[in-house]
């Protein structure tokens, strides 16, 4: 019997062409296991919590509140159907993701602010008075 020669050079170019076929492109809309992306950014009066969420429309987000929680989640759903002669094709897009933030006493929030512009969902959330950064004060020597 004559052994046979082992080539892991074939063997690792077919797994690496199965990986690059398959792996999931995280850049996408379309992967819907991956949270965005989210920047926040605080002033005197506020802060901001900038939600990258391109290919999304505002009906798709649904934002609420509940206890001391800000929950942002989206879905979206797209169905293509193309019907010829010989063969139909369906395509289906699925979308969804949810984040939830935990909101300091600080916040007021009954006057949370959402704007969604350019693919970026933006959160504005108003500082109490009392919480306010105030400015320096002068204590006299009596």
């Amino acid at each position: 019997m004559r052994p046979i020669r082992f080539n892991p050079v074939n063997v690792n170019t077919f797994e690496r062409a199965l990986d690059e076929f398959f792996k999931p492109n995280f850049s996408s809309p379309a992967f819907s296991g991956q949270k965005p992306m989210v920047n926040v950014v605080e002033s005197d009066d506020n802060f901001k919590l900038e939600v990258a969420a391109p290919g999304l429309n505002k009906e798709d987000f649904k934002i609420s509140i509940e206890k001391d929680q800000l929950i942002v989640s989206a879905s979206r759903e797209d169905k293509k159907e193309e019907t010829t002669e010989k063969y139909a094709r369906r395509e289906f897009n699925f979308t969804s993701f949810k984040r939830s933030f935990y909101l300091p006493e600080t916040i007021n929030g009954e006057a949370i602010a959402a704007n969604y512009e350019n693919g970026i969902l933006t959160l504005t959330l108003p500082k109490k008075e009392e919480a306010k950064e105030k400015g320096p004060r002068v204590v006299e020597v009596a």
